[in-house]
Parts: structure tokens; sequence; C-alpha cells
């Protein structure tokens, strides 16, 4: 994977680039504005940019709209420190594969990166609410009797009960500690999700899912809320 980094602060995109760099990922470039970036981004073959959104002078998302203008198709995801409803939802309409903050676990980059470049959107757990409202507005409202049965049917019991905790945002190892079972079984069961759904990826499922009223606001979950 090569990367080019955008961020304006020094000591954040020296963190992130040795980050990246101890689990074999290639920093092609690391700068501190968005102007910079771009010009960068037209000289190298990056796989995919990695961009704050909270930038003086050039916001991240004004960056990706020049990029994408500039005819630059790299895959893009912001990570930053906002969980600001309009600042999601102005990325993912500029085409943002994905959105992360900044104080996620560490281990979880790298995969997640890897994730975006597959074509799966990746979004924050804790951003996955926002993330479901955002799909909602982007469709339009949907009359009563147009919208859809729920999807659910074909789940098991506790297939429903592990994607309610996905659409809480809970990780698969927080779901196997309160549901007391292994990590790999989580796993296992959240495969089989997908497979039912015929979706791809955690968040697709887990936006569906708070789309038809499960997660945090179902009284019956036993599940913890995330932290």
């Amino acid at each position: 994977m090569r990367v080019l980094l955008i961020d304006d602060h020094a000591l954040v995109r020296k963190g992130i680039e040795q980050l990246l760099q101890s689990r074999g990922v290639q920093v092609v470039a690391s700068v501190s504005s968005g102007e910079e970036g771009i010009r960068r981004a037209r000289e190298l073959a990056a796989d995919l940019i990695l961009l704050d959104i909270k930038m003086p002078g050039m916001s991240g998302v004004e960056t990706l709209k020049q990029l994408r203008a500039a005819g630059i198709t790299a895959t893009v995801v912001l990570l930053t420190m906002s969980r600001e409803d309009a600042d999601l939802s102005a990325a993912l309409r500029a085409g943002a594969q994905g959105y992360l903050l900044k104080d996620m676990d560490p281990e979880d980059l790298v995969p997640a990166l890897e994730e975006a470049l597959r074509g799966e959107h990746v979004v924050a757990r804790e951003l996955v609410g926002t993330l479901a409202r955002h799909v909602r507005g982007e469709r339009g409202a949907e009359p009563e009797a147009a919208r859809p049965v729920a999807p659910f049917a074909e789940l098991t019991p506790r297939e429903l009960e592990i994607l309610e905790a996905v659409a809480d945002g809970l990780s698969n190892k927080m779901i196997a500690r309160a549901l007391q079972i292994a990590d790999g079984t989580v796993k296992l069961h959240v495969k089989a999700i997908l497979r039912k759904l015929g979706m791809r990826s955690r968040v697709e499922a887990a936006v569906s899912a708070v789309e038809h009223g499960l997660g945090r606001n179902r009284k019956k979950s036993a599940l913890p809320p995330p932290s």
C-alpha cells in the first residue's frame, strides 16, 4: 500500500507515518497542507490518500474536491478528531471512502485502510448512527407504505443480537466479552450475517440495522453501550 499523508500537525504526521511504516505501508509523501497534497498527488502514484479535515487554508473536504477535479482517483480516507455530523456528511458527499477518528486503536488503522482499498466504506464505529442519517438523507424520505419490510427474518436470535451490537458500534472483542464467547465465534456470526443480508461490510449492515430501528434504542439488548 502506497499512502500520501496530508495533515497540518507535524507531530501527528510523524506519528502516523511511523505507525504505517512499522506495518509495512509505504508513505510516499507526508505534507502539511491541502495545496501541497494536491501537487504531490499529481506527481506520485499513491494508492490511498489519508487526509485531515480541519486544516487552515484549504480544508480536507475542499482538498478532496480538488483532488477529484484534478482527475486523481486514489482512495481517500479522512482521519480526524471531528465528530461533527456536517463534516462526516460533507466528506462522504465529496467522495471519501472512509472517515476515521484519530483516537482509534492504532492496531485498527491499517486493516481499515485495507478495507477502504477493497472498495468498502469504513467509518468510525461511534459515527455509524450519523452515517445512517446521512444515507437516509441522500435517499430522501420514502412513503411509509413504500418502505421495505425489515430484512432480518433469516437471522437467528444470536445473529440478531450481534447485529444490534454492531449497529451500536461495538467491536468484535467487546461483543465477545459481553456474550462470553470467543472473538472467532463473533467473527463467524458477522460473516454469516453479511452473507444472509447480501452485504459486503459491517458498516453497511450497521447502517441497515439503524435504519430499521435496531441498536441502542432497543430495550432487550443486554450488551453494554460503546465506550
